[in-house]
This record gives C-alpha cells, structure tokens and sequence, in this order.
C-alpha cells in the first residue's frame, strides 16, 4: 500500500469512529464511499497481475563483443478479464539490457509482443531475468509487485577478428611419418580402415570397402605431424592498465537501423584487447587445423590442453568470455611453471603487457629448448601512463623471438600478422 492508501485507510478509520460517536448519517455514507473505493482499488490491482503470463523467445545464448543479441517477449492475458496497465520489469546483469515495457488496454486472451535488440559492448557470463510485473490502481492507493522466475544465461564472447593472412614459423614438425597419430578428427591423412562404431559419421565410411564385404567399414585418419600451438595469457593486474571508457549506445534511431551502426572500438584496456588477441589467434589456428591450448592466471589457475576442432573454439571462448586481469602471478613465473611441460617444436604465444625484462630472459630459455615463441606486446603506455615497451621489443627482437606491438586504437586484424618490424 503506498501513501495516499494509508491516508485514505487513515481517514476510513476516522470516519467510522467519528459516526459511532456522532450517529451523523453523513459520516457513515463517507465510511462506505472510502470502504468501497479502497476495497474497488485492490480488486483492480490484483486482477491485473492475475492471469498474465510473460515468455522469453531467445533464438541463442551466445554472442559476441561488438554485435547485437535479439530477443523477443510475448506478454499473454490468459483472463476474462481485461488488464488496464501492466509494467514489465527486467532485472538482467547483461549492460545497456532494456526490456521493459509498459501495457495498457489488453483484452481478455490477447497477446503483446515486442523485441528488444542489445549492443554487447562487454564480454562476459550474464544473467537474463528475472521479470517481474508491477500494477496499481487509478487513485493511487495499491501498487503491487509479482516476480516472475524465469532465468536465462548469455555468454558474449570476446571481440574476433579475422586473421586470413597469419604466417607463423610453427610449421611441420621434422620425423615425417613417425609423427603422425591416429586421431577420431577426420582430416585428408587416411591411414587405414575398420569395423564401423556405433556413431561413426557418413564421412567416415568406405564405400568400397563396405561393398566388398557387405558390412560397414569406417576409415581411420592421423594427425598430421605440425606443431601444437599454447596461448599464454598474462593477466597479471599489476601490468594491465586501462583508461576511463563510457559505454554508451546510441538507440535513438529505429531498431532495423540499429546493426547498420558502426559498433564502438574495443574498451580502452590492455586486458580487453589481450583478451581478443588471444580470441582471434585461436579462431585463425583452429581454422587451419592447428592443435591449441590456453594458459591464463587470472581469477585462478585455468590451463585447457591443446586440442583441435570447432569443440575446442568453444571451450576457449567461454574460457576467455570470463577471464579477468586480476591475476596475482607474473608472466615470469608462469613460464617457469607452465613452460617446462611444451616439448621441442612447440609453437608459443605469449599475450602480455608486461613492460619488466625479467620474463625476456625466461622466454629466452624457453626457446633455447626448441619450443618456438611468438610474442604479442600490448603497449600499456598508449592507453594509460605506464612504462614504455620499446626496451622489451628491442631485447625479444635482439634474440631473435618474433614479435608484434599492439597499442591503443590498432586494427587487430592487421597488427596479428606478425610482420616484419612488429
């Protein structure tokens, strides 16, 4: 009950004490009056949260830094009864999620439907919902609340760019043949045939084979012999620095003409574009066939194993939606930690803004072991004051460990190429 009800409670309990003292008719037709509207007024209310169903369509849980997610709500009267206004309140962690409305005038069995479109301008894991409706009456008396539970998640992976000219000297590995694997991926490197598994796909199947002795046969395929490829990606907070960033939207425009907008620039942060350096490269080396793993000290200690294949993208995506530059390890330590496992051949590629000379000299052993390194720098002192990375760029290029410089406002696309001069 708001404050005018319990003004209007106030005065209801007034008047009858003051008719039982003063037998004044008046009184008593005052006290039904007030009785009635205020018993009318809750009536009203309820009924307008009674009966209302609201549903959730998502077409997917899954987006993307930089692009919109759409949705779309059906609000249903299931009542006899018309529902003067409703409110539709939205209490999703998901930033700059409008999906409120207010209703007016639905008919008995009829239905509102309207979409929301939101710009994911931040990577992350966010709850959608839960709803909740609010009414009240035309005097102002009631306003009540009824929650809805539904509750949805949205993962928005980090902001990809497409790298189709990524050259990295992680090529073959030498032994030929005696490197080679079987593997349950199917590549262009048969090796032999088999009895058919219970789920072997379409692809899998020799045909020939099948002919000739009238039962399935699947064929067996082996890796081929290329270097597996880590990520290591330093999140350490003593290193990432960022600047002020205002996330804002403009939607003053329909709602067709909102993808036609050019999205916002990556956050200025080194941990934002870290984290979608780190996002582009595994999608580019996936796509190529490569075998690729993470390691990250963010939050906690998160090290997925190489792998290859669309399942891989995904895990490393949801991974790296969620990492946080809040790590208490330096780089250095993680090499020497995590390192020492990569054996000779190895391809390496360390993401970090570390401006100290400390881990240059741990790569450096690194590489003297035959694992092969790449370096992504990220020039803290183009989005915030920080110490420069050009003596860490000269001592990785002095030993030979390529590498390139990401600073504040680059296109990814072309700072991952990795080409001569950084």
């Amino acid at each position: 009950m708001l404050k005018q009800g319990w003004v209007a409670l106030g005065l209801l309990v007034a008047a009858v004490i003051w008719a039982m003292i003063t037998s004044w008719r008046l009184l008593y037709h005052v006290s039904y009056a007030l009785a009635f509207i205020l018993v009318l007024s809750l009536l009203l209310t309820i009924n307008d949260l009674l009966g209302v169903q609201v549903e959730r369509a998502i077409r997917t849980h899954r987006s993307q830094a930089g692009k919109y997610f759409d949705e779309e709500f059906v609000l249903v009267n299931r009542g006899w009864l018309p529902k003067r206004w409703l409110e539709v309140r939205d209490h999703s962690t998901l930033p700059g999620h409008r999906a409120g409305r207010v209703i007016s005038g639905l008919g008995p069995r009829q239905r509102y439907i309207w979409a929301v479109r939101t710009y994911c301008g931040r990577r992350g894991r966010f709850r959608l919902g839960p709803l909740s409706l609010h009414s009240g009456d035309p005097f102002g008396f009631f306003f009540l609340s009824r929650r809805l539970a539904s509750e949805e998640e949205l993962i928005v992976y980090p902001h990809m760019v497409d790298l189709p000219g990524l050259q990295l000297p992680f090529g073959e590995l030498s032994g030929g043949t005696a490197m080679r694997r079987r593997t349950q991926h199917v590549t262009d490197q048969v090796a032999g045939v088999r009895e058919y598994v219970h789920g072997d796909s379409f692809n899998r199947i020799h045909w020939k084979s099948t002919a000739r002795v009238g039962r399935l046969i699947s064929k067996e395929f082996e890796l081929e012999p290329v270097t597996d490829i880590w990520l290591y990606l330093d999140l350490d907070a003593h290193m990432h620095v960022s600047a002020p960033w205002a996330e804002e939207v403009d939607r003053s425009g329909p709602a067709l003409l909102w993808s036609e907008r050019r999205p916002p620039p990556l956050p200025p942060s080194t941990a934002e574009y870290a984290v979608s350096a780190a996002a582009s490269l595994a999608k580019q080396l996936l796509s190529m066939g490569r075998a690729v793993g993470l390691v990250a000290y963010g939050q906690k200690r998160e090290v997925m194993p190489a792998d290859r294949g669309p399942r891989q993208l995904v895990k490393l995506l949801e991974a790296l939606a969620v990492l946080e530059a809040s790590g208490t390890v330096p780089i250095s330590l993680v090499l020497e930690a995590e390192a020492r496992h990569l054996h000779r051949g190895t391809g390496l590629i360390i993401i970090t803004p570390a401006f100290d000379l400390e881990w240059v000299r741990v790569a450096q052993a690194v590489g003297m072991r035959g694992v092969r390194l790449a370096v992504v720098l990220i020039a803290g002192e183009s989005f915030a004051p920080a110490p420069p990375i050009a003596p860490v760029q000269a001592a990785l290029m002095s030993s030979g460990i390529l590498c390139t410089v990401v600073r504040r406002g680059d296109d990814l696309a072309d700072r991952l190429r990795f080409t001569a001069g950084g």
